[in-house]
């Protein structure tokens, strides 16, 4: 009885989502991606197979991409989340962003949230690596639309774009 009871408390944890600190209120069992959305606000991480198998709640957790239908919030307190918000500069896009719309790299954007995330993460540590490399990083994450031709293209002129910036 005392778990149920337990299990039913909230707990305020303070998280650190894109860059800024924030005490969230929620229940202990409550996944990252639950916290995320229905707490937070923050949409653009997306519920797809809540199994870890399709790759589009994928949010950086100190710097690592994760799946965070499979990550307890609670798990998270004094680590670093990035979400695909915290991509763009105000009304800029990020690199990544950008060479996706300019390419075709989405097509229903369901996915492209994680693939953004996930690819963010491989150019934060490789700046420039090559296709097979790209496909062996992204390939957690399902896409039903574009056939990853335009996706991989995309990340490829978004690392070409975050290389140009870097100089």
């Amino acid at each position: 009885m005392n778990a149920v009871v337990e299990a039913r408390r909230n707990v305020r944890v303070t998280l650190r989502v894109n860059g800024e600190q924030t005490e969230v209120l929620f229940a202990p069992y409550k996944t990252l991606l639950e916290v995320l959305r229905e707490e937070m606000n923050l949409t653009g991480t997306k519920h797809g197979c809540e199994l870890g198998e399709c790759g589009a709640c994928a949010v950086l957790l100190d710097g690592v991409p994760v799946l965070s239908c499979l990550v307890l919030a609670i798990e998270c307190e004094g680590r670093s989340i990035e979400t695909v918000e915290g991509l763009a500069r105000g009304s800029e896009l990020h690199p990544l962003q950008a060479a996706f719309a300019d390419l075709g790299g989405t097509q229903c954007g369901y996915c492209t949230p994680g693939i953004l995330m996930t690819a963010k993460a491989l150019l934060d540590k490789e700046p420039d690596p090559g296709r097979e490399r790209i496909r062996e990083a992204i390939s957690g994450n399902l896409c039903r639309c574009t056939g990853y031709l335009q996706i991989y293209e995309s990340i490829e002129e978004g690392a070409r774009r975050m290389r140009e910036e870097a100089k």
